[in-house]
């Protein structure tokens, strides 16, 4: 607990983390209010107007990237590593606090872009109702990818130790390598579903009703993608791991 609050501390004496939930905050609540007002709400589902929470973790990577990257920058590592030796542990409490935290934020960024949806659409193609497990995967889901994506962006904030480079990987990872990978012939088709970021897509994808108009046939389900993105953040972070012990801070 001691080394949890401590990197509470150092996360939070900088006003970034601030300015970060803040536009996770804008975000989220853009696109509910967008698809919420425009035409009545006719184009107000779940899956499309909860896509700003999915910014919004893009968003919490830099975050939890610059929390490990920063520290490198200024050369406080060193001193964090001095006062613990243990930089197993140094990692493990900087991870867990970012995990834990991004769940929450996750969790409270889709709920209150739900609500404010259902309260401004007054025509919706489909009742905004949270009745089945189907409906609250799709909201709470989000509270899991947030989760995991902190632990892959402290892992790769650990491996690169570069704020420019770190956050490079994890904006373009998501948003064209693994669309560029799709696009290779035989292959990708078979294989792209799985990669981990759009295997994190089916967490919170529909599985009813209006499931094929957003989800190709094949590829992971919402138990198999939670997996496929659990295991590749487990990898990172054991990798950012071995390369922590063994490099000079």
């Amino acid at each position: 607990m001691t080394l949890l609050n401590v990197e509470r501390i150092k996360l939070f004496s900088t006003r970034s983390p601030y300015w970060c939930l803040a536009a996770i905050a804008v975000a989220s609540l853009g696109f509910a209010t967008l698809f919420g007002l425009v035409e009545n709400g006719e184009a107000a589902l779940p899956y499309i107007f909860l896509r700003g929470v999915g910014l919004g973790m893009s968003i919490y990577m830099v975050l939890a990237a610059l929390a490990i990257t920063t520290e490198y920058r200024f050369g406080t590592i060193r001193n964090t590593f001095l006062g613990v030796p243990k930089r197993q542990a140094v990692l493990l409490a900087k991870t867990v606090l970012l995990a834990l935290i991004g769940a929450v934020v996750g969790l409270v960024a889709a709920l209150a872009s739900y609500f404010l949806a259902k309260a401004l659409a007054k025509n919706p193609p489909v009742p905004l109702e949270l009745t089945t497990w189907d409906d609250w995967r799709q909201v709470v889901g989000y509270g899991a990818i947030f989760a995991i994506a902190a632990i892959i962006a402290v892992s790769v904030g650990t491996i690169v130790r570069q704020s420019a480079g770190a956050i490079a990987i994890l904006l373009l990872w998501p948003l064209i390598i693994e669309s560029l990978f799709t696009l290779i012939p035989t292959v990708g088709e078979k294989v792209g579903p799985w990669l981990p970021f759009a295997a994190s897509d089916k967490i919170v994808a529909p599985t009813t009703g209006i499931a094929n108009l957003f989800q190709p046939g094949g590829g992971p389900d919402a138990v198999q993608g939670l997996l496929v993105f659990a295991g590749t953040a487990v990898g990172l972070w054991l990798i950012a791991l071995v390369l922590l012990q063994k490099r000079d801070a």
